[in-house]
């Protein structure tokens, strides 16, 4: 009987000890999935300050100084990605690319319903080229086919692709195509910079 006493006796701490410990793990888990929740809705609230015309993206910004190469993405916190394809060389000197809009924002986007802005820009020389001029051109063969291809709204959750045909004046010079499709507010304009040939 004696035993049986002390056996229970010795057999409690451990228990107690053992509900202690298993506390203590759901305490801190709880607590750091309340930290993960807290860095979430500040970093929310951080990007409902910038508004959704921002890009977020790793790596190069997207901006005149850090532009974009081809094949690369710029990617909006609204969910708008804008790729710009790697240019094909044709035979009679002319090159194709294109610039695919993907809407995976929660609304259709009239990408060109700014009058003031041009939703889709291609010009020779380096995105950092503040005056645009570089001793060279380019010429943007079916302009009008591509400012077409942008009028119609695209839906959400829709992919639309726009051809680009250029001719440049000489091979290998860089060229820049500057995308800003429009939104409520603004959009930052994202800069890619290409070499033809």
């Amino acid at each position: 009987m004696d035993t049986e006493e002390a056996t229970a006796a010795a057999d409690t701490p451990t228990a107690d000890g053992s509900r202690w410990f298993h506390g203590c793990w759901i305490a801190a888990i709880a607590l750091l999935a309340l930290f993960a929740l807290a860095a979430h809705a500040v970093t929310e609230f951080e990007k409902s300050l910038d508004g959704d015309g921002q890009m977020e993206q790793p790596g190069l910004s997207g901006s005149a100084y850090e532009p974009l190469g081809p094949g690369a993405t710029a990617r909006y916190e609204d969910g708008l990605r804008v790729t710009v394809s790697i240019p094909e060389a044709h035979d009679d000197g002319t090159y194709s690319l294109t610039v695919t809009y993907e809407n995976g924002t929660d609304e259709d986007l009239a990408i060109d319903r700014a009058s003031y802005s041009t939703p889709l820009t291609v010009r020779a020389g380096e995105a950092s080229d503040e005056d645009h001029y570089a001793g060279y051109d380019v010429e943007w063969l079916n302009h009008d086919r591509s400012t077409a291809a942008l009028a119609p709204p695209l839906g959400e959750d829709d992919e639309r692709t726009v051809p680009i045909r250029l001719k440049p004046s000489r091979k290998g010079i860089p060229v820049t195509v500057e995308v800003s499709p429009s939104n409520a507010n603004s959009r930052e304009t994202a800069h890619f910079q290409l070499t033809l040939g």
